[in-house]
């Protein structure tokens, strides 16, 4: 694998974008939406093998003190082979004064755990489809 890390929107194909979301398992919508919000975020992240893309992630935040990750994917056969984690460090770096926030999908915590990541107790939402988040294990 020749892994290449790309910190910039230019020259993705925003419906594989949610093509690997929906691999993944994640929620996932047009590839304009996917486009909108990784545009309108503070950092993005693209690991490439070679020129195919694999995985990405982004961080909403204030740049100063607050930051959110959001949208980690990586393909599943790229998966346990530190893509996932490169992603991650790579937006920890560009705002390392920020404490992070982050939602994972049910079963996939450890992941975060082995990256220090630590559970809240204080975490709250308000999903718009509360039902469906609560049956697919976001919520109690």
């Amino acid at each position: 694998m020749k892994l290449k890390i790309q910190y910039n929107c230019l020259n993705i194909d925003w419906n594989y974008v949610s093509e690997i979301l929906k691999k993944v398992g994640m929620m996932y919508f047009e590839g304009e939406v996917h486009k909108k919000a990784f545009e309108n975020s503070h950092t993005v992240v693209f690991a490439f093998d070679d020129n195919k893309l694999i995985g990405f992630g982004r961080v909403i935040s204030d740049g100063t003190y607050q930051a959110a990750i959001y949208d980690i994917a990586v393909l599943p056969e790229y998966q346990g082979k530190k893509v996932g984690t490169t992603i991650v460090n790579s937006l920890l770096k560009c705002i390392p004064q920020c404490n992070f926030i982050l939602y994972a999908s049910p079963g996939k915590e450890i992941f975060y755990e082995n990256m220090n990541f630590k559970k809240m107790k204080t975490g709250m939402v308000l999903f718009l489809n509360a039902e469906k988040m609560q049956t697919k294990g976001f919520t109690e």
